[in-house]
């Protein structure tokens, strides 16, 4: 029998391109799994279709965790601001920051008190690598995720000794509909590693299952972001050429160019 037999399981950004194979795995390891999307998860047993960026419909899916506690939380949503900070709408940081960081922080706040009386459960918050390396052309999406990073960590010790694990993943790039082109574009130029969505999934799966606390994807992503830690300025120095290119490829107008969307991530 698995460990998650049985367990009810709410997960955000479940109809993405991570999100789909995170919901799906879940799902055959015996969790009954809801997913929380914009649209309907096909993998997950059922839907709440809301709109994380709306306060009104954030209110109302933490009143509904807060009365109907899962066994585990899953956030994985989030949202993607790629360019030159300067160029950055300012209504597109706030998203940014909204569903990176905002909204795990009220969702883990509406199930943490009934995790805490029960004496069980999981929080989970996919991160990400940038969060713990923070790059150029990603300071809005690094300083979120970094974010992300101290939420979770602040949450672990708030519920130490309570019977309530808190999970925190950060994995490298993706190969998902989260990457628009320019993104694509960055990592070839930079060398920058992404993985199959299936190879991060089960990742972040057997991460939930063994109850770990801090997953960092990637030997030589936990290096770098070690010593960033210890000496922002050697990575200041390894950075440097692949600074040089992005500047050269990224010029002021394609920077431009890069914001006429904000991208959403439902991995």
């Amino acid at each position: 029998m698995s460990q998650l037999d049985g367990s009810r399981i709410f997960i955000t950004g479940a109809a993405g391109g991570l999100g789909t194979p995170v919901a799906r795995m879940l799902a055959e390891v015996g969790a009954h799994v809801t997913g929380i999307d914009r649209s309907e998860c096909a993998a997950c047993h059922s839907s709440i279709v809301t709109d994380l960026s709306d306060d009104a419909a954030l209110a109302a899916l933490a009143g509904r965790l807060e009365s109907d506690c899962p066994d585990i939380l899953v956030n994985v949503a989030g949202v993607m601001r790629f360019g030159l900070h300067e160029n950055q709408p300012i209504e597109a940081l706030a998203l940014c920051y909204r569903v990176n960081l905002l909204v795990p922080a009220v969702l883990a706040r509406a199930v943490a008190a009934r995790m805490r009386a029960r004496g069980s459960g999981q929080i989970v918050n996919v991160g990400s690598v940038l969060g713990a390396i923070p790059y150029p052309w990603f300071a809005a999406y690094s300083s979120s995720k970094a974010g992300l990073a101290a939420l979770s960590q602040g949450l672990r010790r708030e519920l130490l000794g309570s019977g309530v694990t808190v999970t925190h993943i950060n994995p490298r790039a993706a190969r998902t509909p989260f990457n628009n082109g320019d993104v694509n574009r960055f990592l070839a130029l930079t060398g920058m590693k992404a993985d199959e969505p299936e190879w991060v999934a089960r990742r972040i799966v057997d991460a939930i299952v063994e109850r770990r606390e801090t997953v960092n994807i990637g030997s030589m992503e936990r290096v770098y972001a070690a010593l960033n830690a210890l000496s922002p300025r050697l990575i200041d120095s390894g950075l440097a050429g692949q600074i040089r290119k992005a500047h050269a490829a990224f010029s002021h107008p394609l920077d431009k160019a890069t914001q006429r969307s904000s991208r959403r991530r439902n991995p």
